[in-house]
Formats: structure tokens, sequence, C-alpha cells
């Protein structure tokens, strides 16, 4: 009795992830599927500017209202600077 439910219930989950993916695939077709906007070049100035100033990673996200890996991740493609880490 339980192998059958556990292969219906499988059977199912099959069916959903493929119903999704067919969606995801419409979606991407009709341009509606583009992930998260990028940060503003200017908000990010403002994070290596603060960064420069001497503000801690904490801080900076707190002030701008971002999160705190979205700092490090700005500070991490910043190069040839001379902001400290």
């Amino acid at each position: 009795m339980l192998t059958v439910l556990g292969g219906v219930a499988q059977f199912e989950r099959e069916m959903m992830l493929e119903r999704q993916r067919e969606g995801i695939a419409k979606a991407k077709s009709a341009g509606k599927y583009k992930g998260r906007k990028p940060i503003a070049p200017e908000r990010q100035q403002q994070v290596v500017r603060l960064a420069a100033e001497g503000a801690t990673k904490t801080n900076i996200a707190r002030q701008l209202g971002m999160g705190e890996a979205t700092v490090y991740r700005i500070l991490a493609g910043v190069k040839g600077s001379t902001v400290a880490y």
C-alpha cells in the first residue's frame, strides 16, 4: 500500500516539475523572466566612497538600505581601488 502511494506521489511531483519548467520557458519567451535589476551605478559609487572614508560594511549597508552581502559583492568587484577590505 505504501509503495503504491509513494509511486503516485512521485508521479505527481514529476508532473508538477514539468508544468513548472513549461511555465518558466513560456515566461522567458515572453520576456517576463528577467531576474533582479542590478544596483544603480550611483549607489555602487556611494558604497565605494563610504568604504574609502573608513565606514564599516555593516554601517554602509544600514545607511544605504541594502544587505551586507551586496556591499561585500560591490567592493569585491572594484578593481585597482585603494579601498581596504
